[in-house]
């Protein structure tokens, strides 16, 4: 794949248009679940281009929450991405924001993925340890079934994007958990290190 540009200016270009912690938080985070899967499904040698996607996916939703996937174009081009890793952003809208559909196993777990790190993250902070390192596929689909539980998760993506992949919602939530335990640990010391010099957009 084409990694039209660098992680340094993907992060540069992430906090040109993004200031809010909890946004950056979860960038990282779903930049790390990206490189998991990447790895796990046999696509580890473009790990770096899956994390970017991943990275980059919600580059215009602080600023232009209204036109989600569709400022992000713009944004990517004058960053200078290339027009695949633009496709692979703009898709994990699909259904909600704009008719763009998931075609690349990669795009398909970007938007399988992205609602349910929310939904996970979600239900791991209301545990006594506030970590996915404990958290079980059987306590994340109880919250799952809670409609008023993270109700900002969409649970149709969620189960449309385990269809698209093949998958049932206990292989996909098992495997976003271990996903997101690989990079807890260093989003969380990143996010603490970025919080405490003012959240500087210095490249994780």
């Amino acid at each position: 794949m084409n990694i039209s540009i660098s992680r340094s200016r993907a992060w540069e270009l992430l906090c040109a248009y993004n200031k809010d912690p909890f946004h950056l938080q979860h960038a990282l985070t779903v930049e790390g679940v990206m490189r998991w899967y990447a790895d796990d499904l046999g696509f580890g040698e473009d790990a770096e281009y899956w994390g970017i996607a991943g990275l980059l996916h919600d580059i215009d939703f602080e600023q232009y929450p209204h036109e989600h996937c569709i400022k992000a174009p713009e944004l990517l081009r004058e960053g200078g991405a290339s027009e695949d890793l633009i496709h692979a952003v703009v898709c994990h809208g699909y259904s909600l924001t704009v008719d763009v559909e998931p075609v690349h196993q990669m795009e398909k777990v970007l938007f399988a993925a992205d609602e349910l790190t929310g939904l996970i993250w979600a239900a791991a902070i209301m545990r006594p340890s506030k970590s996915v390192q404990d958290i079980e596929v059987k306590s994340v689909k109880k919250k799952y079934k809670a409609a008023n539980f993270a109700a900002g998760c969409s649970r149709e993506v969620i189960a449309k994007g385990a269809a698209m992949l093949g998958w049932d919602l206990d292989t996909l939530i098992q495997k976003t958990i271990l996903a997101m335990r690989s990079c807890e640990s260093s989003v969380n010391a990143f996010m603490e290190g970025a919080v405490m010099d003012g959240m500087s957009a210095q490249d994780p």
